[in-house]
């Protein structure tokens, strides 16, 4: 909780609705920079290694259990690590209250469950111990009595060696902050000294994390202290970490690679940046800078939690909210995370503006850009350079550029990204430029490039009358499964890519990302009510082909369709107008497009 301030520009307009367009019709491609305010490029060129997805971690955001929030959260993010300790539990609570075994329960079902997704654990003994902010009777080394600490120590380490889990121990969060070290920081060495050491006996191969200061690294004061106390004592942690709320990871690890060559202590080390993201910050224009910065700076992230209580064990540290019924949705952040979990390939260099950065990536056929941007509006000038290096996306000079902007909608949930520009554009010198108008500071966007042959785009489908998404029930891989609506977070089972029908206009087989299965009317059948499945893609079924046909009710948007099945000329509709979640989904008698009501037949496609 460091109060260094991030100078990125004013916030000069008001957050936009989730819906709002006001960017559709601005959105120049392959035209030079239109009196850019600022201007990035990416040169497809120059490229690294392959992407680790370092910024994908967070501090706490599980339930206690472990049970929720479900794993398609965690896994289409590519989660790397969770940090957790048991805080907030029992207040008070922990080893000091006499109530320890609560917050260790909690943690070890957070552990197992995070390294079961693929994660790394972060244990916080801190919390276990009771110094969670809530004020505590005692800390180690009162009076310079260290018996208790000792036995919660011995205590500790016994349980983690017989869950069998392998954890980073980050000794002690925030230990300049009185918040959670309220006492001298001879008395914090001491600790340091004692932890350090009991950890490389007991636990070897186990990496130890600090100092995890409410900090950024400088060339004076605490930090300094620190890394001379841990040089001189042979107690230098295998991670050295910090907290950048605000701060730029770049300019972070520059100061920290000064302070460690100075004190001779070697690097490069891992840098661990393990809560970054102040509450004013937690947005998708800030969350994708967060992400381009500490890419290019070469630092893990763990995004910061500002929840309290049960919301604190909840949630994904704020990147989902709940409903009425209490189901987990996204956020626009959430969907931020998601991109950056779909980038793979090989990482591409990119030249950043003040206020801008951007994380870019090529891989065969698709190459894709996460701009980050938050603070300030304006129009961003992202130059693309060299696509002649990129791998089957250039054909006869041209390739096809998507832009889309994933909103804030004031920290509300957001059913997908929006698409406001799909463009064919011909290069000039194998590059082009994508103005993007930053018009809601709060907002990113991303760019994905394709061949221009390629026509097929993914979407969510939202039903305007009930704003649930079509789903594939349960996740299910059978052949036949029926289809229903469900609210919309933003898992595979409620994408759905919609590829050309070659010779039909506006035709589109809708291939379910889960489960890889057409959308398809039962049996073929030219009824009302026949059942919407899915089943395995056959060329040419018209079953299995369907129509957009653009709604043009009174408030209309542009993004708003009729789903209409090629072989009956009938609508997929939610049956019975119903809102209630996992409704199921047929085919009935289209409405005139020009009806605004019933709305079950009108589906919004954000990426169209």
């Amino acid at each position: 909780m460091d109060t260094t301030t991030r100078h990125r520009g004013r916030r000069l307009v008001a957050r936009l609705a989730v819906g709002a367009l006001t960017a559709a019709c601005l959105v120049t491609v392959g035209a030079p920079a239109e009196a850019a305010d600022e201007s990035i490029t990416v040169n497809f060129s120059v490229t690294g290694g392959s992407p680790t997805y370092r910024a994908s971690g967070w501090i706490y955001g599980m339930t206690e259990n472990a049970s929720g929030p479900a794993d398609h959260f965690y896994r289409d993010v590519r989660f790397r690590y969770m940090r957790a300790g048991g805080a907030q539990l029992g207040q008070p609570g922990g080893w000091v209250a006499g109530r320890y075994e609560r917050r260790w329960n909690s943690t070890l079902a957070q552990a197992r469950r995070t390294i079961a997704l693929g994660g790394q654990f972060i244990l916080l003994p801190h919390d276990l111990w009771g110094a969670d902010g809530y004020p505590i009777s005692r800390f180690p080394g009162d009076n310079s009595n260290w018996t208790d600490y000792d036995a919660f120590l011995t205590r500790l380490i016994g349980d983690v060696r017989a869950a069998g889990i392998a954890v980073q121990w980050d000794i002690w969060n925030e230990p300049n902050l009185g918040l959670f070290w309220n006492r001298p920081q001879a008395q914090y060495f001491e600790l340091w000294r004692r932890t350090y050491q009991r950890l490389r006996a007991e636990f070897p191969s186990h990496l130890i994390v600090g100092p995890s200061c409410a900090c950024v690294p400088s060339t004076g004061g605490w930090w300094v202290q620190y890394l001379d106390f841990v040089r001189a004592n042979n107690l230098v942690p295998d991670i050295v970490s910090w907290h950048s709320l605000p701060g730029d990871p770049v300019a972070n690890v520059n100061v920290a690679n000064t302070t460690l060559n100075a004190r001779g202590i070697p690097h490069p080390r891992p840098y661990q940046i393990n809560e970054y993201g102040s509450p004013s910050e937690q947005n998708p224009g800030d969350g994708s800078w967060y992400i381009a910065r500490l890419e290019r700076a070469g630092a893990d992230g763990l995004r910061a939690n500002w929840a309290s209580t049960a919301n604190l064990h909840n949630d994904l540290a704020n990147l989902l909210v709940r409903n009425s019924a209490g189901q987990h949705q996204p956020r626009g952040e959430w969907w931020v995370y998601r991109f950056y979990g779909s980038q793979t390939g090989l990482i591409s260099s990119v030249t950043p503006s003040p206020a801008y950065d951007a994380f870019a990536t090529k891989a065969s056929g698709v190459a894709k850009i996460l701009v980050g941007g938050g603070g300030t509006t304006g129009n961003i000038a992202v130059n693309l350079q060299r696509l002649d290096t990129t791998n089957g996306i250039v054909q006869n000079n041209q390739v096809r550029v998507v832009a889309q902007r994933i909103p804030y909608n004031g920290g509300g949930a957001v059913q997908g990204p929006i698409t406001i520009a799909n463009s064919v554009v011909t290069l000039s010198g194998n590059g082009t430029t994508v103005n993007l108008p930053h018009t809601n500071a709060d907002d990113t966007f991303t760019i994905t490039l394709l061949p221009p042959s390629d026509g097929s785009f993914q979407t969510v489908a939202v039903a305007q009358h009930s704003q649930q998404c079509l789903d594939n029930t349960n996740m299910s891989t059978a052949d036949g499964n029926r289809q229903q609506q469900f609210y919309c977070e933003g898992g595979d089972q409620q994408l759905w890519n919609l590829h050309p029908v070659s010779g039909a206009a506006n035709t589109y087989t809708v291939v379910n990302q889960q489960s890889g299965k057409c959308l398809d009317v039962s049996g073929s059948s030219a009824a009302d009510g026949a059942a919407v499945v899915q089943q395995p893609c056959t060329s040419g079924a018209q079953n299995q082909q369907f129509t957009l046909r653009k709604v043009t009710y009174s408030g209309n948007d542009v993004h708003d369709y009729q789903l209409v099945a090629r072989h009956s000329g009938k609508c997929v509709d939610v049956s019975g107008i119903s809102t209630a979640a996992r409704a199921p989904v047929h085919q009935w008698t289209c409405n005139p497009a020009s009806q605004g009501s019933p709305l079950n037949q009108t589906w919004r496609l954000w990426a169209r």
